[in-house]
């Protein structure tokens, strides 16, 4: 096995697992492929979304059996993120690929932010959100997800915890919400580009991997802490992000 293809599917099984533990994870794998790899942004993201398809599936099956899915909550989400996926893959296809660093970056650094901001679950301060509100809420999660090749839980996980959702049941819409939100941004992708399929199959081995791990283990520990510490490390990468793209500027 050659470096790079080990370098590939450690990236991989790291952002599953993280993926599948807290739902937050695909924001590492773009950057990594890009930065540590020297994979063209472009496919680097188009190569993300068909690996989530696996990913998707795997997590949904497990949260799924877990019973940590609310499929009502989740029928609203995919309403609007589907065809929303679909406009998303056109713009990464040609949206320049220091905007789409950028937008990354700004996006990785939101996420930690409002994870560290978020508060343990409280049953007397949920909020119960309307139709229309999942339906925006997918619709602005499928174009960004798309666009960035972060996957569903990126986008969606922080916005349902600052909306009071409790921590599995987040995580739980965002695995459901994240496979077809790949499946239909990964035909965009081939209807205007052409994905490298063979980094795409890796990729999707290690995170369905990564995330079945993460998954199981998300059931059996205390998640606070855990929270903390991605939403620190995401802080930290989308920063960097930042500054290596405000640094070539300058």
């Amino acid at each position: 096995m050659s470096m790079e293809i080990l370098l590939i599917a450690s990236l991989g099984l790291i952002s599953g697992l993280s993926i599948g533990c807290i739902g937050i994870g695909g924001v590492i794998l773009v950057p990594g492929l890009f930065y540590l790899a020297g994979i063209p942004i472009q496919t680097a993201i188009a190569a993300a979304m068909m690996g989530y398809l696996l990913t998707g599936l795997v997590g949904t099956v497990v949260y799924a059996g877990k019973k940590s899915i609310n499929w009502s909550m989740a029928g609203w989400l995919c309403a609007g993120a589907m065809p929303a996926a679909v406009a998303g893959a056109w713009l990464s296809n040609n949206i320049p690929g220091a905007a789409l660093e950028f937008v990354i970056g700004l996006l990785t650094v939101t996420s930690g932010v409002q994870a560290l901001k978020g508060k343990a679950d409280d049953p007397q301060s949920r909020s119960k959100i309307k139709p229309s509100a999942l339906v925006a809420i997918g619709v602005l999660t499928g174009v960004l997800s798309a666009i960035t090749g972060t996957g569903g839980p990126l986008v969606l996980v922080p916005l349902m915890l600052w909306l009071k959702t409790p921590v599995l049941t987040a995580i739980g819409l965002s695995q459901a919400v994240q496979l077809p939100i790949a499946a239909l941004a990964t035909a965009g992708n081939f209807a205007f580009g052409t994905p490298d399929v063979t980094l795409g199959a890796i990729l999707a081995v290690a995170l369905a991997i990564g995330s079945y791990a993460g998954a199981q283990l998300a059931h059996k520990i205390p998640q606070a802490g855990l929270k903390k510490l991605v939403a620190s490390v995401l802080i930290a990468v989308g920063t960097m992000i930042i500054l290596k793209i405000v640094s070539r500027l300058v």
